[in-house]
């Protein structure tokens, strides 16, 4: 996974000569599955007009966290004056990694939050009250219930939250993977979907596999993916496979529905997130017992213990 960072020094030493060839390839390159030769031309004239109709993608909305990124979000359902929320990693948890088949619901939190401008500026400081929902079973997820509402923030800093889409991506789509951490935007396309994500050990399902060219390191955790023709988020990055290890801690192995394992080195992943309006209720509460919730439940404690 895109661990939480220990020292921002020490991992932008270490990764600092991918970072700025990374920056290289992501303006240079083509698109995967393109031509740069000239028959390419209808294909160009197509990606511009597509890149007519794209949302303009920045850093307003987006959050640093203290080891992490994150995004503020509004699902479909919120309401102007519903408690804010932010989402990020299950993994970057201020607690520390969720266990396999751990889930965690209505721990008090007073965690803070960097909020970001479309510039990448930081606007205010935000805190929560406690976090909503997080788990690394399934999806890797956490959901932050802050102490302010969307139109208190919308007021004092001019700032919208993103929007959470409810629906599944589609392969092929060009996406941005926004990070308030590093204040970097990776940009490439949903390459398709995995089965079974399995790190370690966490499992993860329907995962959403990146193209080369977002290439994200540690920091990028939480980050919001967010879909350039509408500008809602669709999912949340959250791993990648760092040094083509099989099913390990920061080595990533995609599993079919036949058992069979692939490992793609140097590919990236994220966690879709569509499934999480289905499981608030108005006010943005949670209520894992709504019809269509998916979410892992918390463990019932056994009545005898």
């Amino acid at each position: 996974m895109r661990r939480p960072l220990v020292g921002a020094l020490t991992t932008l030493l270490l990764a600092g000569a991918g970072v700025a060839g990374a920056g290289t390839t992501s303006a240079t390159a083509a698109p995967q599955g393109e031509s740069t030769t000239a028959p390419a031309q209808a294909a160009t004239a197509k990606g511009q007009a597509a890149s007519a109709k794209a949302k303009a993608v920045d850093f307003a909305g987006t959050v640093a966290l203290s080891n992490c990124s994150g995004s503020l979000i509004r699902l479909p359902g919120s309401g102007d004056n519903d408690p804010a929320l932010v989402l990020s990693n299950g993994h970057c948890l201020e607690t520390g990694m969720p266990g396999a088949g751990e889930v965690i619901t209505d721990q008090p939190s007073s965690r803070t939050f960097s909020l970001l401008n479309s510039t990448a500026g930081k606007v205010a400081t935000l805190r929560a009250t406690k976090v909503s929902y997080a788990t690394m079973t399934d999806t890797d997820i956490s959901l932050y219930e802050l102490n302010t509402t969307y139109a208190k923030i919308k007021q004092q800093y001019g700032i919208n939250a993103l929007s959470l889409s409810a629906d599944h991506p589609t392969a092929g789509t060009a996406i941005k993977v926004v990070s308030g951490y590093w204040k970097r935007i990776y940009s490439c396309n949903a390459d398709g979907f995995v089965h079974e994500l399995r790190e370690g050990d966490w499992t993860w399902k329907d995962s959403l596999r990146y193209t080369p060219s977002c290439n994200t390191i540690g920091g990028t955790s939480g980050s919001p993916v967010v879909d350039a023709n509408t500008g809602k988020v669709v999912a949340v990055n959250n791993t990648g496979n760092e040094s083509g290890g099989r099913c390990t801690v920061n080595n990533p192995c995609e599993v079919d529905e036949n058992g069979q394992v692939t490992v793609r080195k140097g590919i990236n992943y994220a966690q879709q997130t569509y499934g999480i309006a289905k499981c608030f209720a108005a006010g943005n509460k949670l209520d894992l017992d709504l019809p269509g919730c998916e979410l892992p439940r918390p463990t019932e404690e056994d009545p005898l213990s």
